[in-house]
């Protein structure tokens, strides 16, 4: 077990060699009540140990570079090592975001191409760049519908339908907004109930504001009614949003605007290859139709035929919702993973479904498969099987742990009782999948014949059981040295 960096320190220990400085806190103009009374209490090492210390901690992280890393509707794909490189360019990392445009021509170049590259992929009329993360683009896009019905004089339109197995920040990204959540039920089928959906229209009427919807949807299903759903919306005057989370599973395909949606978020740091690991950074762009553009948050990259420039002047638009023009490393990266598959985006997308279904298939004897049919780039299970036995999901994912394969998302979607969500993601080959297929069939078997050893996993992980609810309900991050 790795030791606090406070376990290792010695007293009088020190990495870094400082000039004197006969300047004190007290003159330095700091305001006295904000100066410490007491010497803070830090850990004392050498340079040395403090590298050490931190190639340990790097050495337990699990990551795409050491193994599969099959979590279900975060597309954990590779990440080329050459956007890497081009976003640490030095034209690129030594720009100030407040310089004129005329001095970052590049930058916006690079922006507005991918801007166009990204309208191809989804048949959206205008992008912005400016969203954080998926959530974030969840929020921008709810705000738009919000502004859209608010410039058109529609108050009563308060009410957003979100599917039983719709990701968690669709209800919370629409409830930020205002919105009340009308919850539309899933069929047998695993996809929209088209009957109940009707039923809420006919109930609500002109009060539903939108429908959110992923497809493929989150139990890696294709939504096969979805024009019929976008019918059912515009009739009522209701916009359709399309959460961009499963995109990898249909890019050179389909695309939401032939699908039948108005806005669009999509997520660079799954579909787009770029790391996302440990909380982000992210990015996530919003894409409209044409009578949305103007909604848009400011400014948007435009072009006019000479220069390139930030657009601010758009009529209707809901403002600024990211500082600047948004995570500008992570563009790059997009934008460089764009170039390099070009039309060949479409094979990411054939070989991401090729591989689900491969994995479906040989582990559906095995587990239960809820929903048995051809799937996109994701598919759920279920441990109930395993569960008779004593079993539980979350025992599964631990010890999968063992056999060195991050364990697939649990317990998700809620509508699938024991749920084992599984994306293999296009970077994966056959030889990795069937290893990932004999982990999860030896530890089926374990379930069966040795339960205890599936409960007492894992046993190779640095940290072994952990007490989750506890450490969910009292979060313990601050070192206190004992007195």
């Amino acid at each position: 077990m790795t030791k606090l960096i406070f376990e290792k320190s010695i007293d009088d220990m020190t990495g870094v060699s400082l000039s004197e400085d006969n300047s004190s806190a007290e003159n330095s103009g700091i305001n006295p009540k904000f100066l410490r009374k007491e010497k803070p209490v830090l850990p004392e090492v050498s340079e040395l140990e403090t590298m050490r210390h931190f190639k340990e901690l790097s050495d337990m992280n699990f990551c795409v570079e050491s193994g599969f890393y099959p979590l279900g509707s975060c597309t954990m794909k590779y990440n080329p090592k050459i956007n890497e490189y081009i976003a640490s360019l030095e034209g690129f990392t030594q720009l100030h975001p407040h310089q004129d445009d005329e001095d970052v021509q590049g930058a916006l170049e690079l922006m507005y191409k991918l801007q166009e590259a990204l309208k191809e992929i989804t048949g959206m009329s205008a992008i912005t760049l400016q969203g954080s993360a998926g959530a974030h683009g969840e929020l921008c896009g709810m705000m738009i519908v919000k502004h859209f019905f608010k410039v058109n004089n529609e108050p009563r339109r308060k009410k957003v339908i979100i599917p039983d197995s719709a990701h968690g920040t669709n209800p919370a990204s629409a409830g930020m907004c205002g919105f009340e959540i009308l919850k539309v039920n899933s069929n047998e089928k695993g996809q929209v109930d088209i009957s109940h959906l009707k039923e809420l229209f006919e109930q609500y009427k002109d009060e539903i504001a939108a429908i959110m919807m992923t497809n493929p949807n989150t139990l890696g299903i294709f939504e096969e009614k979805v024009q019929e759903i976008s019918e059912i919306a515009h009739q009522n005057g209701s916009l359709l949003y399309y959460d961009g989370a499963n995109l990898n599973a249909v890019m050179g395909i389909t695309n939401p605007k032939i699908m039948g949606f108005d806005i669009v978020h999509l997520n660079l740091h799954k579909t787009f290859s770029t790391p996302h690991g440990g909380g982000g950074p992210g990015a996530g762009p919003v894409g409209v139709v044409e009578k949305l553009k103007e909604y848009l948050p400011v400014p948007v990259v435009d072009y006019d035929g000479t220069k390139y420039f930030r657009k601010y002047n758009l009529k209707n638009t809901i403002g600024k919702i990211k500082e600047f023009q948004g995570n500008f490393g992570v563009l790059v990266k997009a934008y460089c993973y764009i170039l390099m598959k070009g039309k060949n985006l479409k094979n990411v997308s054939q070989d991401a479904v090729l591989n689900a279904n491969y994995l479906k298939e040989k582990l559906k004897s095995y587990y239960d498969l809820p929903y048995d049919c051809t799937c996109m780039h994701e598919f759920v299970l279920s441990g109930n099987r395993q569960k008779e036995k004593g079993v539980h999901t979350l025992e599964i994912a631990k010890r999968l742990m063992d056999y060195k394969f991050h364990p697939p998302t649990v317990y998700f979607p809620l509508i699938v009782p024991e749920a084992i969500m599984i994306e293999p993601t296009e970077s994966e080959n056959k030889q990795r999948l069937d290893d990932f297929v004999e982990a999860m069939i030896k530890i089926a078997n374990e379930a069966e014949s040795t339960p205890q050893k599936v409960l007492d996993a894992p046993h190779c992980a640095p940290v072994k059981r952990v007490d989750e609810t506890n450490a969910a309900r009292h979060l313990d991050l601050r070192y206190k040295p004992e007195e």
